[in-house]
């Protein structure tokens, strides 16, 4: 989706718009959000195939409570909009689709080989990785950014979940397509559940093999991990464990790629800012923070209701299904001041990009790190870049995403 500022001029309906179509945002949809939060905090919105009706909330202060309080708002039935009505065959067997307290049994592991710590025991490593995908952008010229950041996610966590590289490229694309199967890049076959067969066929072979090989010799890493955890006293069979990796892998591919290239491509619009955006450690870390704001590479979160609430004045019941628009909420006039503006020293900067509550995401302190040495080096190497071409955005209602983004590179006279 581009990122654009709301045009002035009267508000935008929202009220006859198939917000599940992901046709709709090819166009930005910051202006549609805008229209909401100014004129109430829920919204009513029908999913088409299903008919399940399902509540919507733009602004933050409801967003940051659906996504925090589990007790009352579950993701086991399913978090995105393709699960409304349906639910999600994964419900309740990983990680990103329990609640706590059984949440708990796979998180708290995981996180010794995916934590602060570990990731910066292993900065020096995941630094070269980093510099060595961003070569050819070092070098300077013309590169296309979007598909060299495919394999960002990769460079980092592929070492810490124990995956061989040799699976890294056939992970990024597959795991893209599992969520985008309609866009043109992804469609393999005549039919969306064609390439979702085909998507998860890829993957799950993959991970068979890995799983196999982490048996018989098992190492510091995920996937080793999640072999030898145990939940409700039994430990995860190999479907379970092939479940979790997916869920894993999938957060990391829908996201990462996609902070750095519009992160990126509003440095690019905004060529004043590069200097003093990467002029060191400082404030490189606050970039990332505005970059994962401005590009909120998930749109929306569902939830559905455990328990009869009440949330902004509307009484909602057990079973009924709730989407927060985190990426509305990261524009929220109330929070963010002047939030339509990108600005890379902003700070405070509470956004909800990566989640929050018990399912804050549990690759975000690999994902920083991915992303502050990745401009780090391009700070240090370019006095600026520029676009060359047209770019291509992910067609999709849940990811924020660019597909392809031809950027020219101009390498600095002297090193800084």
């Amino acid at each position: 989706m581009e990122i654009t500022a709301p045009p002035a001029g009267p508000p935008v309906r929202y009220d006859d718009v198939d917000v599940t179509d992901p046709g709709v945002y090819e166009e930005c949809q910051h202006a549609r959000w805008r229209a909401m939060r100014a004129d109430t905090a829920i919204t009513r919105h029908t999913e088409p195939a299903t008919g399940e009706v399902f509540w919507g909330f733009p602004r933050y202060a409801e967003c940051d409570r659906i996504v925090k309080d589990h007790r009352v708002f579950g993701s086991e039935d399913g978090t995105i909009l393709a699960s409304v009505g349906v639910g999600d065959s994964a419900g309740g067997r990983t990680i990103t689709l329990m609640d706590p307290p059984l949440h708990g049994d796979i998180r708290r592991p995981t996180m010794r080989t995916l934590g602060h710590s570990v990731v910066r025991k292993r900065a020096a490593g995941i630094r070269e990785r980093v510099r060595t995908l961003a070569q050819p952008c070092l070098a300077g010229g013309e590169h296309d950014f979007a598909k060299l950041m495919r394999l960002l996610p990769m460079v980092v966590i592929g070492e810490l979940m124990g995956i061989p590289d040799e699976y890294w490229e056939t992970i990024a694309h597959y795991t893209t397509a599992s969520i985008a199967p309609d866009d043109p890049e992804y469609v393999s076959g005549e039919s969306t559940h064609q390439t979702l067969r085909r998507a998860h066929h890829e993957l799950f072979a993959c991970f068979a093999r890995i799983i196999d090989a982490k048996r018989a010799h098992p190492g510091e890493d995920l996937v080793s991990a999640l072999i030898t955890l145990e939940t409700e006293g039994a430990p995860l069979d190999d479907l379970r464990v092939a479940l979790n990796c997916y869920s894993f892998l999938l957060g990391a591919n829908s996201t990462t790629p996609h902070v750095a290239s519009h992160t990126l491509l509003a440095l690019a619009e905004r060529p004043h800012l590069w200097d003093a955006a990467l002029a060191d450690p400082s404030s490189t870390t606050l970039l990332v923070e505005e970059g994962a704001r401005w590009t909120t590479p998930t749109n929306h979160l569902v939830r559905r209701v455990r328990e009869d609430t009440e949330i902004a004045g509307t009484t909602l019941r057990k079973g009924d299904w709730v989407c927060a628009w985190v990426a509305s909420a990261n524009r929220d006039e109330s929070v963010f001041p002047d939030p339509y503006t990108f600005d890379p020293t902003r700070s405070p900067n509470p956004h909800l990009a990566f989640g929050g509550g018990p399912h804050y995401c549990i690759g975000a302190p690999s994902s920083r790190m991915a992303l502050g040495m990745l401009f780090d080096e391009l700070g240090s190497a370019l006095e600026g870049v520029e676009p060359a071409g047209p770019i291509t955005h992910l067609r999709s209602n849940w990811i924020n995403g660019i597909t392809s983004m031809p950027m020219r590179f101009h390498r600095r006279r002297s090193s800084r």
